[in-house]
Order: C-alpha cells, then sequence, then structure tokens
C-alpha cells in the first residue's frame, strides 16, 4: 500500500463492513459479503479530500485494511486542502497513468467531475465514497451517508429540544465552504426543513430569509474555522441560541468561541454531523448536544469489495430505493432523547463511531 501527499498515521479500526445498531442502516439495501473476492490484480486509487479531518485518515485505513484482507493492490491520495479539485485530478490522471483499475473518490466539487469521467473514459470503475459528484451519475455507484436524512434528524431534535421557543430561535449555520459542496448542501437544506424553516431551493444554501437566521458563515470544516466562523456569528448577534455545524470539528471550534465569549453550553444548543469518536465524546461531554453518526470505514470497505467485485463478474451494486445513493445509514446520538426523534446514547454510540465495534 502506498500513500502520497502527506504521511499517514495509521488507525486501528476494524475493516470488514460491521454490524450496526437497529436502524442504521435505515431503508438501505444491504451488500451481501461474497466469501470468494479475490483482489489479485486489483489496483484501486483511493483519493479523499485531505488527510487532516479524522474522518478521511479513518476512510483511508478502513479501505486499505480490507484491501489487504483481499488482496487488492491499494494507493491513497489527496488533496491539500478542502476542496481542491485540482489536487483530486493530479491523483486521478497518476492513476490512469499507473493502469489502476478502479477510483474510490469523495469528489471535493464539480471541478473534479472532468477528471472522473475522462477515468471511465479509459475503462475504469470510479466510485464516489461520502460525496456525491456533480452529476450524480458521473460515476458508476456512491456510497454515502443520506446527508439530507442526517441533517433532517439534528434539525428535528432541534425543534423538539426548544418546543414553543423555536419561534425565538436564533441561529447561526456554519457551512464548509462558499463553493457549496453537495454534502454541505445537503445537510444544511435536511437541517432547515427538521427545524421548520423554508429552505426555498434545496439544492443550494443561503437563500433563505426566515428571520431567525442570524447568518451563514464558513469553517472549512475544521476546528480553526470554527472558531473564526462563530466570532463572526457573535459580532452579527451575541444572543445566538442555535448552532448547526458542518461537522464534529467545526463545533468543536464554535464551542471555543462561545466560552470564549462567556457562553455557557446550557444557553446554547449546538447540533452536528459526523459521529466520530472524538465528536460523539463531545455529545458525552456535553459540547455537542446532537449529531448525525455517518460510517466511513463501511463506506470504504464496501467500496473495496465493489470494485473487487466488478473487476471478477462486471456486477454493480444497486442504488438504495429513491435515492442516487448506495445508503450507508445515519444513526441520531444525544444523551437528551426527544419524543418522535429516534436516536442512541453516546454510550451505544461509541460502540460502533464510523463503523468501529
Amino acid at each position: 500500500m502506498t500513500f502520497t501527499r502527506s504521511r499517514f498515521t495509521r488507525l486501528t479500526v476494524l475493516a470488514a463492513t460491521v454490524a450496526l445498531t437497529a436502524g442504521a442502516l435505515g431503508t438501505s439495501a444491504v451488500v451481501a459479503q461474497d466469501e470468494e473476492l479475490d483482489g489479485t490484480g486489483v489496483d484501486i486509487e483511493l483519493v479523499v479530500k485531505e488527510n487532516i479531518n479524522p474522518f478521511w485518515v479513518w476512510m483511508i485505513d478502513g479501505a486499505t485494511a480490507r484491501a489487504e484482507e483481499l488482496g487488492a493492490n491499494l494507493h491513497a491520495c489527496w488533496g491539500v486542502a478542502d476542496p481542491d479539485p485540482e489536487g483530486q485530478t493530479e491523483c486521478i490522471e497518476n492513476a490512469i497513468s499507473r493502469g489502476a483499475t478502479t477510483i474510490l473518490i469523495a469528489p471535493a466539487n464539480a471541478g473534479v467531475t472532468p477528471a472522473v469521467e475522462l477515468a471511465r473514459e479509459n475503462g475504469l470503475m470510479v466510485i464516489a465514497l461520502d460525496t456525491a459528484t456533480d452529476p450524480p451519475d458521473a460515476v458508476d455507484i456512491t456510497f454515502a451517508t443520506d446527508n439530507y436524512e442526517a441533517g433532517l434528524l439534528i434539525g428535528q431534535w432541534a425543534a423538539a429540544k426548544m418546543g414553543d421557543a423555536t419561534a425565538d430561535a436564533k441561529i447561526a449555520l456554519l457551512n464548509i465552504d462558499p463553493s457549496q459542496p453537495v454534502v454541505g448542501v445537503k445537510r444544511n437544506q435536511g437541517f432547515m426543513e427538521g427545524f421548520g424553516i423554508d429552505n426555498v431551493d434545496p439544492t443550494t444554501y443561503g437563500d433563505e430569509d426566515d428571520p431567525r437566521i442570524v447568518g451563514n458563515e464558513f469553517s472549512q470544516g475544521n476546528q480553526e474555522g470554527g472558531v473564526t466562523a462563530m466570532e463572526l456569528m457573535l459580532q452579527l448577534e451575541p444572543d445566538i441560541n442555535v448552532v448547526y455545524t458542518i461537522n464534529e470539528p467545526t463545533a468543536a471550534g464554535a464551542m471555543q468561541a462561545l466560552e470564549a465569549a462567556g457562553k455557557t453550553t446550557d444557553e446554547i444548543i449546538m447540533v452536528s454531523v459526523d459521529g466520530g469518536c472524538a465528536g460523539v465524546t463531545d455529545v458525552q461531554n456535553g459540547i455537542i448536544d446532537a449529531t448525525s453518526m455517518q460510517f466511513p470505514s463501511s463506506m470504504a470497505s464496501l467500496g473495496v469489495e465493489a470494485a473487487i467485485r466488478h473487476a471478477q463478474d462486471g456486477t454493480i451494486p444497486e442504488k438504495s430505493e429513491g435515492l442516487d445513493i448506495f445508503n450507508t445509514g445515519v444513526q441520531l446520538i444525544t444523551d437528551d432523547p426527544q419524543e418522535g426523534v429516534p436516536s442512541i446514547t453516546s454510550e451505544e454510540g461509541l460502540k460502533i463511531c464510523w463503523g468501529s465495534a
């Protein structure tokens, strides 16, 4: 196995697809496990967005372990930062030149679509992980969270938690990037619907005119960006009481800024998406009130299995009913359950975070 663009720190994870708690896979189909899978001669290029966020490190590790187990060669590559479509394009072009058979990619944005199309024109199978391409049918199949559902769950939870006080909500929206990547849009728009806000055009964020929205800021999906974005929000409205964050590193940064401004966790409803072990621990510690867990190790393992199965017999997995993706599941994690919003506790969540067991 080889890696490019940065040193890789290996985590210890369960590589095979895990048995998730009841409801974690929702209504998605299950890819049948095949004891006959043989990855000999299968060369996979895994392209993630960057290698700082633990989510992508976890995905690399899950794919690597499963490829090793099944005898496939896997090479990992990533952009310098998120988004970096140019860096991801370079990864794909190098993979084509190397003679790779399959690309697994978490696409930065539409800027990488021409390289994806080039790979398919050259006979490679291309599988998206976590993030759908723009357009979704640019790849053979996508293994991902239903990110709209992930946002919907935390929106529903926040609304149920506030009850009648939702009319007086002052909401800060900490998104990822002005380029409006698909994952960020779906999470944001799902949250809007769940909280009871007219999301106007569900294919974009920032066009809503609900007076409860203080504003939108961008964190680049990291803790430092979360601090800066939250500081800017507090300048607009010191009495913010609901904070939506694109992911848990952003939430950690936002809480850092709130505490520096003299705010306590009791004054703020903080919701997020990812369900990493660190994020679930933040739920336990009262930093995040509720988060939607996804399963990157499972996405990666399923991607490797699909690459090998396709090389053996040409099989392509079917999409989940009603979606453009194969839904790998979502699970709401909170220690403050609300009626009508299905969830599990942080203690339960730590047993399955990101596809570990």
